[in-house]
Order: C-alpha cells, then sequence, then structure tokens
C-alpha cells in the first residue's frame, strides 16, 4: 500500500479511537460540566468548563488535533477533570466552531485559543496539546507567554521539519475525496454549523502542513512554563525533534545524572512511549493521565527505598 494511503487511513481513524481511548467500564467522578460559544476574533469558538474555574487548581487548557473536537478528547478531558478544572475547545474551521474566513495558521489558533481564555477571565492556564494542537500550545506559550503556565506537547513540532520527510509527503498528497463516507466526515456534519464546509477544512489544512512554520531555538528556550514532551517510538514526529524540544526547554539534567538522584521537580520531561505511533498515542489516554499529572502537580521524582 502507497504511504499516501496508509497515512489517508490513519487519518480516517483519528476520530474513532480517539473516541476509543475511553475504557468502556471506566468511571469518574461527576464533575460539573457547561459548554459556550467565546466571541473570539470574529468567530464564536465552542468550549467546553469541565469543573471549577474559580477553584484554587491552576485550569488545563487541551486542543485537539486535525480533523478532531472537543468531544474527541473526552477521554483525556474526563480523567483530568478529576483532579482539576479543565477548559476543551474547538478550534477553528472543525466540529462546533465549523467554518472560518482565511487561512489556517498556528498564530490565529494560538490567539483563538487565547481569546477563549480572556473570555473566561482565565488569567493562566497549563496547556495540552495533541498533534496540530501540540504545535498550537507551542504558538500559545511563544505569542501569549502571560497565559500559558506549563505545556503538555503530545505528538508535536515546534518545526515543521519535526516530522518524517515521509509524513509531510503524505499530508501533501490529502484529498477531501481521501475522507468520503468515513466516520471523520460524518462527525463534522454532526456536529458542524457548517456541514458543507468539509472539504474547506481538508484543504485549509493542508496548507497548515504545507506551512513552512517554526519558532527560533531561541525563542523555545525562553518560554517561562515547564514543559512535558509526549511522543510514540513509532510516531510521525522524529524522535531527533522530540529530544531537541526537551533539551531546548531545560531537559537533560546533568547534575541529576552525575548524582544518579533529582531532588526537585525537573523544567522538562520527556515520554517516548513504547510500540505507539502518532495515532495509537490517541488509545493511551490512561496512561498519559498518569504521567502527566505529577508533572503537572510539581511532584518531585521520587526516590527507591533503600538507597540511602
Amino acid at each position: 500500500m502507497e504511504v499516501k494511503k496508509i497515512w489517508g487511513l490513519s487519518l480516517v481513524f483519528i476520530t474513532v479511537a480517539a473516541i476509543l481511548m475511553a475504557v468502556p467500564n471506566a468511571t469518574f467522578a461527576q464533575v460539573d460540566k457547561k459548554t459556550g460559544y467565546a466571541s473570539v476574533n470574529g468567530l464564536k469558538i465552542y468550549y467546553e468548563v469541565h469543573g471549577d474555574l474559580d477553584s484554587e487548581e491552576t485550569p488545563l487548557l487541551i486542543l485537539h488535533g486535525s480533523f478532531m473536537s472537543a468531544e474527541a478528547m473526552a477521554p483525556l478531558t474526563e480523567r483530568f477533570a478529576t483532579s482539576r478544572p479543565v477548559i476543551a475547545i474547538t478550534q477553528r474551521g472543525h466540529g462546533r466552531t465549523g467554518a472560518a474566513p482565511g487561512s489556517l495558521t498556528y498564530k490565529k489558533l494560538a490567539d483563538d485559543a487565547t481569546g477563549v481564555l480572556e473570555a473566561l477571565d482565565v488569567e493562566t492556564a497549563d496547556v495540552l496539546g495533541y498533534s496540530m494542537g501540540a504545535t498550537a500550545a507551542i504558538a500559545m506559550a511563544v505569542y501569549h507567554p502571560e497565559r500559558v503556565g506549563k505545556q503538555i506537547i503530545l505528538s508535536g513540532t515546534y518545526r515543521r521539519d519535526g516530522w518524517y520527510p515521509e509524513a509531510l509527503k503524505a499530508m501533501a498528497q490529502m484529498t477531501p475525496e481521501m475522507f468520503a463516507e468515513t466516520p471523520m466526515e460524518a462527525e463534522y456534519k454532526r456536529l458542524s454549523p457548517t456541514p458543507e464546509s468539509f472539504s474547506t477544512l481538508v484543504k485549509k489544512m493542508k496548507g497548515l502542513d504545507a506551512e513552512p512554520y517554526g519558532w527560533p531555538e531561541n525563542d523555545i528556550r525562553a518560554i517561562d512554563g515547564k514543559t512535558m514532551i509526549v511522543v510514540g517510538d513509532a510516531d510521525g514526529v522524529e524522535l531527533e525533534h522530540a529530544i531537541r524540544l526537551f533539551e531546548l526547554r531545560g531537559g537533560g539534567d546533568r547534575e541529576a545524572a552525575a548524582k544518579g538522584f533529582m531532588n526537585e521537580s525537573p523544567e522538562a520531561r520527556l515520554t517516548i512511549l513504547p510500540a505507539t505511533s502518532h495515532i495509537g498515542i490517541m488509545a493511551r489516554a490512561e496512561l498519559i493521565v498518569d504521567l502527566v499529572t505529577p508533572f503537572l502537580e510539581d511532584d518531585i521524582p521520587p526516590m527507591p527505598e533503600g538507597f540511602f
């Protein structure tokens, strides 16, 4: 099977995989949920708020990937919401937010997400993004540092060349016809106020994927908040790129390496999940929450008993 068909078929199952992230028998503490639309940059951006934004916990903002929606991130949203308030938004062109004029850019996505925080009177939020949403999270930290605390980057890049060339080639070959009569197209039409615009979204996503985006390494170093990077060992993101992002964000503690232990929460954390692809990472919601929660809570890495 050709690379473009493999990638295309994988894209078709993103929404399905995201829904299937939830364990059928999993139960979560009941958390108040409200939904609404924030007027931002001439758009009405759909959002969900899980929990109490007036609590003492820093809210977690969740940004979905390409062709997804706030609803598709529910397996992560519902798990995180048991311990902190969570905001999930549907980004421009997608789902309940619907079509938006002009091209898609990461600057626009970052501005939109920041605008939702402003509309909700949230001064600062930690931000978790997946794929497209992960790069949008980095863009938020660069363009709106005052609004962003910690960042969790799931299968995302800070430069376009962080993707394997084969993945970029396949993205460039996407067409609306590849999605015809797929669950992804059906879900878009079910949620969107502009159901006829799915083919336009495909074309705009193709344009976003082709955009030579990226930020200078000095800008990435200058981000204030701590960062956690999560990728699969068979991800579309090159492992060298993920490691470089980890280093730029302060990872690679040589003092801890020399001592053999850590006595404070590190500036950056890196997780490479075994036997996990770009799409497959979306089937690991429970594991991701278990790994990310100590990062959000600034836990000091534990030491085994009996060493000292």
